[in-house]
């Protein structure tokens, strides 16, 4: 049986950044993803630089994904600078179809 950690990964590898077309698992903005007895799930995650234009898009997105899965009652996302994102937390996919 899967964790919910995988469940919810595995979930969010629908949410496409539009402007790179590449998942926001693949690309490595996702740190965690945890969900309590209650259906509060929290998405602690990162962007690829601050004050990303898309810092909404993506939220809704991860919203919906996340709310789609009958344990997830509500989402709570966590927003962090640290650790840094950099190309290396990209998938080995995600580095191909980005060319880098």
């Amino acid at each position: 049986m899967a964790t919910f950690k995988e469940t919810g990964i595995a979930a969010l590898q629908d949410v496409i950044d539009p402007e790179l077309g590449v998942d926001i698992v693949s690309l490595g903005l996702i740190y965690d993803v945890t969900n309590d007895d209650q259906g509060h799930c929290v998405v602690t995650m990162t962007l690829t630089m601050m004050g990303c234009p898309l810092t909404d898009v993506l939220a809704n997105g991860i919203t919906d994904a996340l709310t789609a899965l009958p344990e997830v009652k509500d989402v709570e996302i966590n927003l962090v600078w640290e650790p840094a994102w950099s190309i290396a937390r990209m998938s080995r996919a995600a580095r191909l179809t980005l060319g880098v």
